[in-house]
């Protein structure tokens, strides 16, 4: 009798072959092992007032339920101009969904359901694109011509989005070297997905059409670290403009990855950037262990690789007690129950991909995107998430009812009879891919840094012109102009935080929300860099996390009580008091601030008056002390009345001389 094959093991040892390691133990020798390379697409949206090809308002979003009609469209592929199909537009053709789009009439018009040609592109984009692709030192090009590329996964409801290359050929900076970039392109924004179960995908579209702006790197971020700078770095770059929507959603990355040997794989719509580091770490290991799985099992075992294929048969779940929980549903459900082989493929199915997740998932990720089937769709021969013997399915039966041979493996999937065929051709297809190498694919991400399928990655058969756009020439005159009005480009940020001596923990804040200029307004005001710029990397984000902010806060208030502080002859340590109440309150004067604070002006006589008694008082209450503790009392006991007085600083040094004389009177 054949021995049992232990699941849970075999996905152990795997993993150990593959000498996977948690990011946070990853050394710079683990990046190189692995061959770890990536590249970003960063998309962007800019803060305009109307939408990219249309005369809706552009920034208004709506909850899922409010809606005042609803549209549904089946999505069909087209020819490319070289009379070729998108493999991507194939596979979304396959998964015969019915796409519903819930629209509002504020917020969609006859154009962005393709009713409607477009109108001209809205020059307020263009303009704040062309300004980006400036200051990512990009070279522009002489004439924007639009193109259509294809998206038939229902995100855009005419098909395609719009989109054209504004620059080429540009470069960001980073802390040790600097990155090339390929291009930057303008482009609309597509449909926000509100579900996806079955054959049925619903969006809503007041997203639809909003300008929005893609930075393409070069491949050249060979850690998962300096692939998340690089991702900040352009985000800081675009936001330095002033010009660009922020939150959720706002702002989302494509990171392409690859390992040593494997192949481009896009993880689409990272919406957090601390995210990436482990993203992308996991997914290179993903490679690299899809890579062993070929070269150290597969290609070891299967005996007949050029004509490898499955069987399969329908199971009369009758002759099955099933106690497993989807399976007894399908049951009830009348749907189909095939059992399905694999020759030569044990070991496979319970194969490490990544943590938690064997080979096994990568089947079960596409029969829900291509099959529609949802998850739980399938059990196999080496499952070892939930005991074995909870499944009460006797593979061995299943084995005997395929014909099997013990070095096959099984999969029990469940499906309608109308996507029984596709769900065949899924298995087949990914098991083949496994024997080739690694499938390039866009994968979507989860919260845990694993991934799972999305889709196939596109190629140029889905890119064409549009026809309906004329090309638009740039004047040379025109660029010149836009590069006289630009803003600091990103080093120049980065120096001015250095010359300040702020702290490299308040960089992140502060370039996020684009205060450089705020900043070095108040330092004219004559205030120390150093301050300022911790007062806002600190104090600021500090209380933004603490108090919700008032819908009529703006950072220049800031300004203007740093300049009422300065008229005033007061110190500026009682802004950290002040600016709470000004972050709930905006349009409180700052006198009555003071006055809730019961700030009163002193002179520096006034207030060093009770340093003598409070160093005698402290005396007579700690005879025993040694007056290390003295300064610390005498300081807490003349806070509140010296802030905004004099200086802390000032006002310790004065204490220190008191005692020192106090004790040379000794």
């Amino acid at each position: 009798m054949a021995k049992k094959f232990d699941a849970k093991k075999n996905f152990q040892k795997s993993l150990n072959d593959i000498g996977y390691v948690p990011l946070k133990k990853a050394t710079d020798d683990t990046f190189k092992r692995i061959g770890f390379k990536s590249g970003l697409e960063v998309h962007q949206q800019l803060k305009t007032e109307k939408k990219l090809f249309c005369n809706c308002p552009s920034g208004i979003f709506h909850e899922d339920y409010d809606f005042d009609a609803e549209i549904i469209r089946h999505m069909r592929p087209t020819l490319s101009e070289l009379g070729e199909y998108d493999g991507t537009a194939l596979m979304e053709f396959k998964t015969r969904k019915n796409i519903t789009y819930r629209l509002h009439n504020d917020t969609t018009c006859t154009y962005e359901i393709d009713d409607t040609p477009p109108f001209p592109i809205n020059k307020q984009a263009l303009e704040v694109a062309l300004e980006i692709s400036l200051l990512s030192k990009l070279n522009i090009v002489g004439e924007v011509h639009i193109t259509r590329k294809q998206y038939l996964d229902g995100s855009i409801p005419t098909g395609f989005q719009r989109t054209a290359i504004l620059g080429v050929e540009g470069e960001i900076p980073l802390k040790n070297k600097k990155v090339r970039l390929i291009q930057l392109s303008i482009e609309e924004d597509a449909c926000r997905e509100i579900s996806d179960i079955g054959h049925n995908r619903i969006y809503k579209t007041d997203r639809l059409g909003t300008p929005l702006i893609e930075t393409v790197t070069y491949p050249e971020l060979f850690t998962p670290y300096e692939l998340a700078e690089a991702a900040q770095v352009i985000r800081f770059l675009n936001r330095s403009t002033g010009k660009v929507s922020i939150g959720p959603g706002s702002g989302r990355e494509d990171v392409n990855v690859s390992c040593k040997g494997g192949t481009r794989v896009e993880i689409k719509g990272v919406s957090y950037i601390k995210a990436i580091p482990v993203l992308s770490y996991i997914e290179a290991f993903r490679q690299f262990a899809l890579l062993h799985l070929r070269d150290e099992v597969l290609l070891k075992q299967v005996s007949d690789i050029k004509n490898w294929k499955i069987s399969h048969k329908e199971i009369d779940y009758r002759s099955f007690d099933f106690s497993y929980a989807p399976l007894k549903n399908a049951a009830l459900d009348n749907k189909k129950i095939i059992a399905v082989n694999l020759p030569d493929f044990q070991g496979a199915l319970s194969h490490f991909t990544q943590p938690k997740k064997p080979f096994a998932d990568e089947i079960k990720g596409r029969l829900k995107v291509i099959a529609c089937l949802e998850r739980p769709n399938m059990i196999t021969s080496e499952e070892f998430e939930i005991p074995y013997d909870n499944y009460i399915v006797d593979f061995e039966k299943i084995k005997q009812l395929l014909d099997a041979k013990n070095n096959d493996a099984q999969i029990l999937f469940w499906a309608d009879n109308e996507d029984v065929k596709t769900a065949l051709e899924v298995i087949e297809e990914r098991c083949k891919m496994a024997l080739e190498g690694i499938p390039q694919e866009t994968r979507k991400s989860l919260v845990d840094g694993t991934t799972i399928f999305e889709r196939v990655l596109p190629g140029a058969d889905r890119m064409y012109p549009d026809t309906d756009s004329a090309p638009i020439p740039l004047a040379n005159d025109y660029i010149e102009k836009l590069k006289n009005n630009l803003p600091p480009f990103i080093e120049y940020r980065y120096e001015q935080l250095t010359k300040w001596e702020a702290p490299e923990d308040t960089y992140h804040y502060i370039l996020r929300n684009n205060l450089n200029d705020i900043i070095e307004k108040i330092i004219v005001l004559g205030f120390n860099p150093k301050f300022v710029a911790s007062f806002f990397g600190h104090y600021v984000k500090h209380t933004e996390g603490k108090y919700k902010k008032h819908v009529e806060f703006t950072y220049s208030i800031i300004y203007g009580m740093f300049k009422y502080l300065k008229m005033n002859n007061i110190d500026a340590e009682i802004s950290k008091l002040m600016f709470p109440i000004i972050y709930k309150h905006p349009s409180m004067e700052f006198d009555s601030i003071l006055n809730t604070l019961k700030f009163k002006k002193r002179s520096k006589s006034e207030l060093l008056a009770p340093i003598d008694f409070l160093i005698e008082k402290f005396t007579e209450i700690n005879k025993k002390s040694n007056n290390n503790d003295l300064e610390k009392w005498v300081m807490g006991q003349m806070h509140s009345m010296a802030l905004g007085n004099i200086r802390l600083s000032e006002l310790y040094k004065e204490v220190v001389e008191k005692k020192k004389e106090k004790l040379e009177l000794k």
